[in-house]
């Protein structure tokens, strides 16, 4: 009974002679794919297909069970077949995704998760963490405008979500709207207090436009309480100390920070603790470093063009 609302949900199989033999072939290959003989349920889904060919859900087992046999372009080809008999389908999307992952094709894998989250969305409109997997997205692709309409739908569903506002902050932030994203920062925080991560963002927020850097030191230094590795929070603390003045903790803490993460960020705010502190070798040195990461700092080259200007012997 279970098998058939099933297959009727998915406007499946239908109850009739031929289909009905379409249904047996395809719990057979489920039989045979429990057994571990996949090639024997490959010949199943196929006599399958014969008799019910534009069976979305039928070209997502032969593809699954092509996957286990590692014949993944013959799996693509079945999946996308499964989406173009069933176009508002999640499972073959999300097993597309799978497959560019391990074939290390990071952007198709993203789009077809996208679809799928899509898809999922629109069955499952209440479910608050489609959204917030599908607003993540967005804001991985830059979509910055669809990131904010699916956050925003996340928390009319969900307003108790940390998550979710810490995500809402991160996009005023790239937005450039700093109160804004100061404000979900904030909010993320009076849910969830141990957020590592929305401590740490508001903190270095403050730390960025110079002011509550008392603040900005307990939000970063509880940061790190949880997390006390974490590359980014160190940085974010050695970014504080050389705001604060103590240029000598500043390149303490960022050191650590560049063992921890290979970041073109915390070797730019290197450079400028040892342009600080008058060794201008270094200073270079941590400024080339970021630009090997990142080569559009345009900022990072007018340092570096400065220095190269003092050091430029007079005529």
């Amino acid at each position: 009974m279970f098998i058939w609302c099933f297959f009727a949900t998915q406007e499946g199989l239908a109850l009739d002679k031929r289909d009905s033999l379409a249904l047996s072939h395809y719990i057979m290959a489920m039989m045979y794919n429990r057994l571990g003989d996949t090639d024997s349920a490959i010949r199943e889904h196929q006599k399958a297909l014969r008799l019910d060919y534009n069976n979305s859900v039928l070209h997502v087992g032969l593809a699954a069970s092509y996957v286990k046999k590692n014949d993944l372009s013959r799996a693509i080809k079945e999946l996308n077949l499964a989406i173009k008999f069933d176009p508002g389908a999640i499972e073959p999307h999300a097993l597309l995704a799978l497959i560019y992952s391990v074939q290390n094709k990071p952007e198709l894998a993203t789009g077809e998760y996208q679809l799928a989250l899509e898809n999922a969305s629109r069955a499952q409109p209440k479910n608050s963490d489609i959204y917030k997997n599908l607003g993540i997205i967005y804001l991985q692709q830059n979509k910055l405008q669809e990131a904010t309409r699916v956050f925003e739908l996340t928390l009319a569903a969900a307003p108790y979500d940390a998550e979710a506002h810490f995500y809402l902050g991160n996009i005023y932030d790239i937005l450039n709207q700093r109160e804004k994203a100061v404000g979900e920062f904030k909010k993320a925080l009076k849910l969830q207090p141990d957020y590592a991560e929305a401590s740490n963002y508001l903190g270095y927020l403050y730390v960025e436009e110079n002011k509550n850097l008392r603040q900005a030191e307990i939000l970063i230094k509880k940061s790190l309480e949880i997390e006390p590795d974490n590359g980014a929070y160190l940085d974010s603390l050695g970014w504080l100390y050389f705001k604060q003045g103590k240029f000598s903790q500043a390149l303490r803490e960022l050191e650590r920070a560049s063992i921890f993460m290979n970041d073109p960020v915390i070797y730019d705010h290197l450079g400028d603790v040892y342009r600080q502190i008058g060794n201008m070798e270094n200073a270079k040195l941590n400024w080339r470093k970021s630009l090997e990461l990142s080569p559009k700092q345009e900022n990072i080259n007018k340092k570096l063009k400065e220095l190269d200007k003092k050091d430029a012997p007079e005529r």
